[in-house]
């Protein structure tokens, strides 16, 4: 059974000729919680691979997030906090909290 923290990447690979973001998340068991491929690295990105783990009926609010140094990904989780749509209260980055 996962601990509820997620552990948030993406990285740039090329699909059918054109090269786009694949944002995945894994829970702390490794276990592929979900992935969005984006043609931006940015907040709507972000915001939007966020809202679609969450719609997921095998997913529940993370308990924590880890994350790299996007900084998309404060950005997303504020927004989204103040739209009302929870996330996890502590935000890692790397291994610096944020």
């Amino acid at each position: 059974m996962s601990n509820g923290s997620w552990r948030v990447d993406e990285t740039y690979v090329r699909v059918k000729g054109r090269w786009m973001y694949l944002y995945r998340a894994v829970d702390s068991r490794g276990q592929t919680i979900d992935f969005l491929l984006a043609a931006r690295r940015d907040t709507a990105a972000a915001k939007r691979f966020f809202r679609k783990a969450l719609a997921q009926p095998h997913t529940v609010n993370p308990r924590t997030l880890t994350v790299d140094k996007n900084p998309a990904y404060p950005r997303a989780v504020a927004e989204m906090k103040r739209d009302g749509r929870t996330l996890a209260p502590f935000l890692a980055s790397g291994n610096a909290s944020i």
